[in-house]
């Protein structure tokens, strides 16, 4: 953990405000369906629910541009939509946010990655997802290069964020990769399973425990372990660091210097764990192109999680917040 002076936490909340950051990845829609429920279908023996609210958030990668607007960051986000309902949605919810659009690209070939939870008396009864997951190559892959070519000297920060929906396929990770490291612009990594190992050179490699026992195909509990497989991470895809998220139990921070950090979770009461992922690689990116060591932002980023998963559901880290956090918990360790 880091104790911040107020001076140099001012300094980093400075340093990152209005800093352009590029995201990209699987772009997502999630949906709420929300009634009561007073019986049982004659059908089948599943609840009636009974709609009288519908509502829609970003989610995917679109859920980490939200959060780094709301950090006060200026977010670019670049991903596929469908030419569909949901994709309109989607727009209209980044536009309403005041983000720009310009990096959504519409392929005629595929939907919108959409979820729809729906909850009956505050119980959630059923998920339903309307996506395709398939990997982009060819022209749809050349778009996405040329896009990212057309932003990229504007942007301070890079987060590629795989949720495994097809938009970061191993030609987009190879090419975006490769080009951020010629321009020494860093780069920040929520991989997923299929293409774990393929973000190499990368300035974070931000996995959670799931994902780093499936890769390495071995059990990573203890710190030690733990520690074990972030310097073999660390080796295999070069990377400046690992930080990997342990649920309950934190985090843990290797660095290149082979220092280990491992981070208490500061969740106090835990409602809904939903999005702290995306609260993660958010705040780590803000608080890094703010100027923040690499400490000093999974500490922040740890601080942001806990306080997104005392909320119930998929809420963005609040700048403000986040700041009066952090400044009171330094108070209190005085």
């Amino acid at each position: 953990m880091v104790n911040f002076s107020f001076e140099r936490l001012n300094n980093i909340f400075k340093g990152f405000a209005g800093k352009k950051v590029l995201v990209i990845g699987d772009l997502m829609v999630d949906e709420y369906l929300r009634g009561a429920v007073h019986r049982l279908s004659p059908e089948a023996p599943v609840p009636v629910v009974e709609i009288d609210h519908e509502s829609y958030h970003l989610g995917g990668a679109a859920n980490v541009s939200i959060n780094l607007k709301t950090l006060g960051c200026e977010p670019v986000t670049l991903g596929l939509v469908g030419n569909d309902r949901a994709g309109d949605i989607l727009v209209q919810l980044l536009e309403e946010a005041g983000m720009t659009t310009e990096g959504i690209l519409v392929s005629d070939d595929r939907p919108t990655t959409l979820k729809t939870r729906i909850i009956g008396d505050n119980q959630h009864i059923a998920r339903v997802d309307r996506e395709k997951i398939e990997y982009v190559n060819g022209p749809l892959a050349e778009r996405i290069i040329e896009r990212f070519e057309a932003v990229l000297d504007s942007i301070e920060a890079i987060v590629l964020e795989d949720y495994n929906k097809g938009v970061l396929s191993t030609q987009v990770i190879q090419h975006l990769t490769q080009k951020a490291q010629q321009l020494h612009k860093p780069v920040l990594v929520d991989p997923k399973f299929v293409n774990f190992l393929e973000y190499r050179n990368v300035t974070v490699f931000k996995p959670n425990i799931k994902e780093t026992v499936h890769a390495l195909g071995r059990p990573v509990d203890s710190d030690t372990e733990v520690e074990l497989a972030g310097k073999e991470l660390l080796e295999r895809l070069n990377a400046k660091c690992v930080l990997i998220t342990r649920g309950g139990r934190g985090m843990s921070l290797i660095e290149r210097d082979r220092s280990v950090n491992h981070i208490p979770t500061r969740t106090r009461k835990v409602a809904d764990v939903s999005g702290a992922g995306d609260t993660v690689i958010s705040t780590l990116a803000a608080a890094l192109v703010g100027g923040a060591t690499f400490r000093e932002a999974a500490t922040m980023a740890n601080y942001a999680a806990g306080m997104v998963c005392e909320e119930v559901g998929i809420v963005p880290i609040y700048r403000e917040h986040l700041f009066e956090k952090l400044k009171s918990e330094r108070l209190a360790d005085e």
